[in-house]
């Protein structure tokens, strides 16, 4: 790995240890390299998948309330769903703590961080990198059909993408939950990737 990578990652790792909860830091570590893997094994930019990874959660320990306020600030769109959906919000909030408070500028990255909870149409391949990378970390509760979303993960990226947005959408109305209308425009987009 490259120097700059080892330091960046150190530096993000050692900081985000204090800022973030340790069930969260865990999980923030397992994204991170899981991350990094999925770019190795489908020719992505490692330190960029490595990065991502570390921050796409870096503004879920600030409160609902908090990330509402830096995107009312910021100009930065809230939805209906994001407003009443904590679990949302924290991907566009993350985007402007990663900027300001970490010096990322990069617009992959940010992307990826943006993207990572809901998915969109037409994603770049470091977005679903990190997308998958979110869902199927080691330290993830294991789901009906997570060995073979890992294994897709590693083989057809856009076929485990389209797999993971159907187990998605499926579940969320299983249990009546309202569905961001990006999650909706990216199960459609990939749909015909992923046969039952």
């Amino acid at each position: 790995m490259k120097t700059k990578t080892i330091e960046i990652t150190k530096r993000l790792s050692s900081t985000l240890e204090k800022e973030l909860k340790p069930d969260r830091y865990v999980h923030t570590l397992g994204v991170a390299y899981t991350a990094a893997s999925l770019a190795m094994a489908h020719g992505a930019d490692v330190e960029k998948a490595l990065i991502a990874g570390l921050l796409h959660d870096c503004a879920k320990c600030m409160s609902h309330e908090e990330q509402i306020k830096i995107c009312e600030k910021n100009k930065i769109d809230i939805t209906e769903v994001e407003r009443k959906n904590h679990s949302l919000l924290h991907a566009k909030a993350g985007v402007y703590i990663a900027r300001t408070k970490y010096d990322v500028y990069d617009t992959e990255i940010l992307g990826a961080i943006r993207w990572h909870t809901t998915g969109k149409e037409d994603m770049s391949l470091l977005e679903k990198i990190v997308y998958i990378a979110d869902f199927i970390e080691p330290n993830r509760k294991p789901l009906e059909g997570m060995d073979q979303i890992r294994k897709e993960a590693f083989t057809d990226i856009d076929k485990c993408l389209a797999h993971i947005l159907h187990d998605s959408v499926i579940y969320l109305k299983t249990i009546g939950k309202e569905i961001d209308e990006m999650t909706m425009t990216a199960y459609d987009y990939y749909k015909d990737f992923y046969k039952e």
